[in-house]
């Protein structure tokens, strides 16, 4: 396998990053997450059609670039580093491919064109503070946590031959403003107890949508009520929401673990600048060894994260490729590393944001300063896709890492 980037990949990573040094600097963000929809409109537009992001993974048929899911995690490597706001991640990483994935025929050929564009954003909205569950990230996704059996979350229901649905999610990323909903939902009661996705348009009648206060602002999120809303079911009642939705999140985080991996590098990055900088005792304090020491510790564990955050790009877009029939990947026989990238990359972000506040000494811990929104970041990410333990006790306990024989030793792992 060749493990060189190629003169495309490299392409969409140079344009990206001139884009957004002159687009989303530090004053451009903070002006951004203080909108109405969080990011700047402006800026979505130019990533979306200069650029086609959004599609960036999507079939050619369907409107989409037909690239894979590692120019993606490159396009998102690129975004983490200035942590630009936009509804990127919601709409590519976590809508389209659920449409893409389960939608019917005329549903794909209606929504993935325009999602391709930029033209229309979506949005994920999972009941509770269990998305990284519903992803598959932290636990099996079989279970009833769209609506926790009788009651609470969202549940879904035919009234005439039309379903609705009645329920909140909290924690909804960008869902303020996305144009389409994908909503999960509980169904079937007792006899046939089930959890399938909807589409919610936007100004449906009933549907009410309040942003919330997030610790970190450059990922909006919103708390979405359904009041006996109308929903159309994304595919069919027999749908596998449960491995759409795990394929989806192994895909997610692995795009995740890149973006960290590219906010990581650019605090480390803005701390090596200061450090050489910054005097005491008549010297830059970069020349003193303690701190050298700790900043090659960072980046080592950067180092690290990058290369699992791009081996787990590469195995998530085999394996799509080859379960979708877009692409000639061998696959990797069902290998799901996005989780353990996950949490590799979101330790080296939280490393590398705490030692950037503490090297940069008084400065570092102002509101005025951008240290904290590196460490919001991790933060963050970890809150809502983790965190780091479960992330790894869950990939352990489905390779059966601690399963043990009937003699007491340890059972055989296969890698």
């Amino acid at each position: 396998m060749d493990a060189r980037f190629t003169a495309e990949q490299e392409e969409i990573r140079r344009t990206l990053r001139e884009l957004l040094l002159k687009r989303c600097g530090p004053e451009d963000l903070r002006a951004a997450v203080l909108t109405p929809a969080g990011y700047d409109p402006a800026l979505w537009e130019a990533l979306a059609r200069q650029l086609g992001l959004p599609g960036l993974a999507l079939p050619e048929v369907y409107g989409g670039v037909g690239c894979s899911v590692t120019e993606l995690a490159l396009a998102c490597e690129e975004s983490g580093r200035s942590l630009a706001p936009s509804p990127l991640l919601a709409t590519a990483v976590l809508g389209a491919p659920l449409v893409l994935s389960l939608g019917a025929e005329a549903q794909r050929a209606e929504l993935l064109p325009r999602l391709a564009s930029g033209e229309l954003t979506a949005a994920l909205a999972v009941p509770g503070a269990v998305l990284a569950t519903a992803l598959g990230l932290v636990g099996d996704n079989g279970g009833d946590w769209a609506g926790g059996g009788r009651a609470g979350g969202v549940q879904a229901r035919q009234v005439d031959g039309v379903w609705r649905l009645y329920g909140q999610a909290a924690q909804v990323l960008d869902g303020h403003s996305a144009g389409l909903l994908v909503v999960a939902a509980h169904t079937g009661g007792f006899a046939r107890s089930r959890t399938l996705l909807y589409l919610v348009r936007d100004g449906s009648a009933g549907l009410v949508r309040v942003r919330q206060t997030s610790l970190d602002e450059t990922r909006p999120q919103a708390r979405i009520e359904l009041r006996d809303v109308e929903a159309e079911l994304l595919g069919d009642e027999d749908a596998d929401v449960a491995g759409a939705l795990a394929g989806v999140g192994d895909m997610a985080a692995a795009v995740l673990a890149a973006e960290a991996v590219g906010a990581a590098d650019r605090a480390l990055e803005r701390t090596v600048e200061y450090v050489r900088q910054r005097e005491q005792f008549g010297r830059a304090i970069g020349s003193f060894q303690a701190v050298k020491h700790r900043l090659a510790d960072v980046y080592v564990e950067v180092q690290a994260a990058r290369s699992a955050a791009y081996y787990a790009a590469w195995a998530a877009g085999t394996d799509a490729a080859t379960a979708t029939g877009t692409g000639t990947g061998t696959g990797t026989g069902g290998e799901r590393v996005g989780g353990l990238a996950l949490a590799q990359a979101l330790e080296a972000l939280r490393r590398a944001a705490g030692e950037g506040i503490q090297l940069h000494g008084g400065i570092g811990f102002t509101w005025e300063h951008d240290a904290h929104l590196y460490f919001k970041r991790a933060a963050g990410d970890e809150s809502l896709f983790g965190p780091v333990h479960r992330l790894r006790g869950y990939a352990a306990e489905v390779a059966r890492l601690f399963d043990r024989k009937g003699d007491g030793s340890r059972a055989e792992v296969t890698v």
